[in-house]
Order: C-alpha cells, then sequence, then structure tokens
C-alpha cells in the first residue's frame, strides 16, 4: 500500500488541488498489423486526418496563444513532408505504427540537434503530433483522465492541456518542464495548477494527491489529518480569491494610499469577452502576433478590424498595441527567417524594418483604427535609437499618404542595453518593461528551458536594478513607465516591482483581481 510522502516543485500556477494521480506517460498498446502495405497506409493516411480534424476543433474555440500553437500543428500535420518518409518505410514492410514512430522519431532528432534555436524549440510540436497520430493508431488516446485528475508526466504538450476540460479541477505534476513555457502560460490564463521540476517524483496512478501550488508542495496518500489542513489552507485560498474578487471593480491602491494603474495584457480581441472595461485602467499590451499565424500573412482590413474592435471597447481608455514580435519562440511563414539563434537574432521591430513592405501594412492598419480611441503603438525589441527613429519615420510617411494623426510610438524594454542606458531611447514617448525577455537576457537563461528555470526570477537583485533604473530615468525626464510582463501577474513579486519604483502594471486578465489584492498590501512607505 503506497505510503505518505511528499515533494516539492517549481511554482508555474497557483492553485490547490486535490484528486487521483493520472500518467500522462502512454501505456503500450498492442497494435494488430494487417500485414498490407496497402491497407497499413490507409491507416496512417486516416490517423493522420482524424489527428488534423482533431486540431482543427480545438483551433475553433481557441484563441491568442493557444490558437497560434494549434494553428502552428494543424499546418505541420497536413504537410506532406511529415508523412511522405512513414509511407515509404511502410512500402518497405514496416507497419503503420512501426513507420510514423521512425519517421518522426528521425525528424524529431534533426530538430533536436539542429543549430537553429527555432528548430529545437519545434521539437515539442513534433512529439505533440507524433503522439497524438500514435494514440490514434493503437486506440490508447481512448483512454481519457476522469474529471479532477491530477496529470503527471515528464512534460505535457500544449494540445493534450488544450483538449482537456479544466472546469471540474485537477492539476498538472510535471518532472521536468519549465514555469515560462507555452503549457504554463496556459495554465496560468485558465487557473490550472501546475507545479515542475517535481525531482525524483514516483506517485503511482490513481494515488490520492493534494497539490499546494502556493507552496510549491505535493502531499503523496496523506492521512486524514493532513487532509483536513489541506482542505483548511484551500478554503483560506478560495476566500482570498473572493476577497480578490470583491476589489475587482475598485482602484489598485497600495496599503498607505498610492494608486497604482492596472492594464490588461490580450492576445486577441477575442479575448475581451465578459471582461469590463471599468476593472481596468486600460491594455497595456495588445499582442498582434495572433493575426500573423493563421495561414496567409494578414492584410490591411483584418487588422484594422481587430485594431478597431479592441480601441472601441476600450472605451477612451489607453491601449497599448505591440507591433508583430514575430521571431524567437514565434515563426510566421513567409515572414520569419531561419536563424542558428532566433532569440538573438531577426525578431521584432529588427524583422519588421528588415520586411517593411509588411510592416506598412500593420502601420497602415493601426493609423486607421487610431480615431477609434486612445490608441499608443509599442515596438518590441529596441535596441538603438536607429530602430526606433526608422520605425518612426515610417509612421510618419503613411501618417502624411493617409492625412492621419501620429499616434503616441513608444518601446519595449526587453533588451539590456536599453535598460542600462535608456537615455538611448529618450525619444520614446513611453516605456513598458518586457519582464520576460528582459530576465532571459540578463541572467542568460531560457525562458522555456526547465534546467535553468530558477534562474528566471525577476526578483533577482540585477533585474530589479535594471528596472529602478528605468523608472528613474522615466521620472526624472517626463516617460511614463509600466510593466507588461508576466511578473506583472505574479502577487509574490508584486512587492518587489513597487519597491523598485514601478507604479504601472499591466497583468492578465485572470489574475487581475489577485494583482489588486496583493498591491492593497503593499507599504511603500512614503
Amino acid at each position: 500500500m503506497p505510503f505518505p510522502r511528499s515533494y516539492r516543485g517549481t511554482v508555474a500556477s497557483r492553485g490547490y488541488a486535490e484528486g487521483a494521480l493520472f500518467s500522462l506517460a502512454a501505456e503500450a498498446v498492442p497494435y494488430r498489423s494487417s500485414n498490407n502495405p496497402a491497407l497499413e497506409s490507409d491507416r496512417l493516411r486516416d490517423a493522420i486526418a482524424i489527428a488534423a480534424s482533431e486540431l482543427t476543433s480545438l483551433v475553433v474555440s481557441a484563441s491568442g496563444d493557444a490558437a497560434d500553437i494549434l494553428e502552428f500543428q494543424l499546418a505541420m500535420v497536413e504537410d506532406d513532408a511529415l508523412s511522405e518518409p512513414a509511407l515509404a518505410l511502410i512500402a518497405e514492410g514496416k507497419d503503420a505504427v512501426e513507420a510514423w514512430r521512425a519517421a518522426l522519431d528521425a525528424e524529431t532528432e534533426t530538430y533536436l540537434t539542429s543549430d537553429s534555436e527555432y528548430f529545437r524549440a519545434r521539437a515539442a510540436d513534433l512529439r505533440d503530433i507524433a503522439g497524438r497520430v500514435l494514440r490514434i493508431l493503437t486506440g490508447a488516446n481512448d483512454i481519457e483522465p476522469p474529471p479532477g485528475a491530477i496529470l503527471v508526466g515528464e512534460d505535457i504538450t500544449p494540445s493534450v492541456f488544450l483538449g482537456r476540460n479544466w472546469s471540474k479541477g485537477g492539476a498538472i505534476i510535471l518532472r521536468q518542464g519549465s514555469a515560462a513555457s507555452h503549457v504554463a502560460m496556459l495554465a496560468r490564463s485558465r487557473g490550472v495548477p501546475m507545479l515542475v521540476g517535481v525531482a525524483g517524483f514516483d506517485g503511482e496512478g490513481g494515488e490520492p494527491a493534494l497539490v499546494d501550488a502556493e507552496a510549491g508542495a505535493i502531499l503523496l496518500s496523506p492521512d486524514a489529518e493532513t487532509i483536513g489542513g489541506f482542505r483548511a489552507a484551500a478554503e483560506k485560498g478560495r476566500s482570498v480569491r473572493a476577497v480578490a474578487g470583491a476589489m475587482a471593480n475598485k482602484p489598485a491602491v497600495t496599503a498607505d494610499g498610492t494608486a497604482i494603474a492596472i492594464h490588461i495584457n490580450v492576445a486577441s480581441p477575442d479575448e475581451l469577452a465578459g471582461i469590463d472595461a471599468a476593472t481596468c485602467d486600460g491594455i497595456g499590451l495588445m499582442r498582434t502576433e495572433f493575426l500573423y499565424g493563421q495561414g496567409d500573412l494578414p492584410d490591411e482590413e483584418a487588422q484594422y478590424d481587430a485594431y478597431s474592435r479592441v480601441l472601441d471597447w476600450a472605451a477612451g481608455r489607453p491601449v497599448v498595441i505591440r507591433t508583430v514580435d514575430a521571431g524567437g519562440d514565434k515563426p510566421v511563414p513567409g515572414f520569419t527567417v531561419d536563424e542558428s539563434n532566433p532569440f538573438l537574432g531577426l525578431r521584432g521591430i529588427r524583422l519588421a524594418l528588415a520586411k517593411p513592405d509588411i510592416f506598412r501594412v500593420q502601420i497602415r492598419a493601426l493609423l486607421r483604427a487610431a480615431p477609434h480611441g486612445h490608441l499608443r503603438v509599442m515596438f518590441p525589441m529596441i535596441a538603438t535609437a536607429a530602430e526606433f527613429s526608422t520605425a518612426k519615420a515610417l509612421f510618419l510617411e503613411e501618417a502624411g499618404a493617409l492625412g492621419a494623426g501620429l499616434p503616441q510610438l513608444g518601446i519595449m524594454v526587453e533588451v539590456p542595453a536599453v535598460a542600462v542606458a535608456p537615455a538611448l531611447l529618450k525619444d520614446a514617448a513611453f516605456f513598458s518593461i518586457g519582464s520576460n525577455d528582459l530576465t532571459q537576457y540578463v541572467m542568460a537563461a531560457g525562458r522555456d528551458n526547465g534546467a535553468v528555470a530558477g534562474l528566471n526570477d525577476v526578483t533577482h537583485p540585477a533585474v530589479l536594478e535594471l528596472i529602478s533604473r528605468v523608472v528613474r530615468y522615466g521620472a526624472d525626464h517626463g516617460i511614463p513607465v509600466s510593466l507588461c510582463g508576466d511578473a506583472g501577474s505574479d502577487p509574490a513579486a508584486i512587492p518587489a516591482l513597487l519597491a523598485a519604483g514601478l507604479r504601472s502594471l499591466s497583468v492578465s486578465p485572470a489574475q487581475l483581481p489577485l494583482a489588486k489584492l496583493a498591491i492593497s498590501g503593499v507599504k511603500l512607505g512614503g
């Protein structure tokens, strides 16, 4: 009989969960080969078609980052280049499962050993696709976790997460993984408790577990007294959320009366459904990459429609729309380029300026949408004054052609060079600190790499010193400074961010009440 055990991990998404463990590791399911190459080929094609249909269904109900991930996988699974090697192996005598596994293993290995960080990052998508098709071929995908199950594995793929109904509770425990991964961001946006980097975890399927993703603790096979204490803590946590919920419509103010501006981050207009604009001070970051992940590059009308919808929703409150931040871990067919190290390559404003014809389409859409509200435009990955002035010149040219006014033009502060010497960008109308990238560049630790997840800490003194430096420069020179990275949504990080001088944060909509609650407990001492 299992005995009580405890483990610790890194918190990727906060909350409490109680339930039975369910292993994400696919159990070996016998596959009965037909020994007929033609039939095996048909089976594989049918499985791929079903996988594409499943992904299409998930895409329809997804938005923002989730839709981007799924659309990329759908494009891959529909690409003949992925199936042709497997079909060739079937022609040589292998069955559908052997052929698909061998072909995808070889392709994944090619991605993993590539000099290109972009291809190495896409290996996770290949594993996701490979597993989906194999489950269809063998019938293993018929085994569904029960409602409220606590999923356990080495890692979890985005499509598995998105295909799960989390309304009945549950949690995620990963032996590896990263708190900065796509799945972790999805978990935070949906309020799913998640712990990563849980070394030595040996829980068995069906074993009862308690997950405290506030303290980073897991208890297996707990006794009655432990369960009672956990439930009391979980109830207290729910009470805190209830208190936070009651603050959603109130201004954000510290315990000693300092007003803090709270904006929200959105990835697409669809995310605003059901959100009352009165709960926030505006939108501190609207990502525009979702428009570029839907097949062809977006035309001017599609972009104008999306931007104007968001500005209309804000009802006069400021809306910061970031120009396309493609590149790095956000590839866009027909736009981004293959590089050995895309995180340090042609991404963000660098890519936009390298392909001005594409950039001008977005500029015109933004200028046309501006009369719908209070638009501010932000350039990502700015490192030099020349980049800013060149981008501004393009806006001036298009504004002149349209007879339009020029919105405020600001920058993301995510490149350490700008944080060290903010005077380089003194002509920017505003600064918005991108804590995710700034932290990973300062700490030289990839935010999607679980092996160095502990280094991705925005409260590290070096990161906080750079944030404070930017805030001081902004205050001295009349340049507004905000923060729009994930750190602003983390109640545990908020006191340090405010102590560094920040008085404006942009957070994920789901975290807005908790952010306001965290702010209300901070004393700045004058």
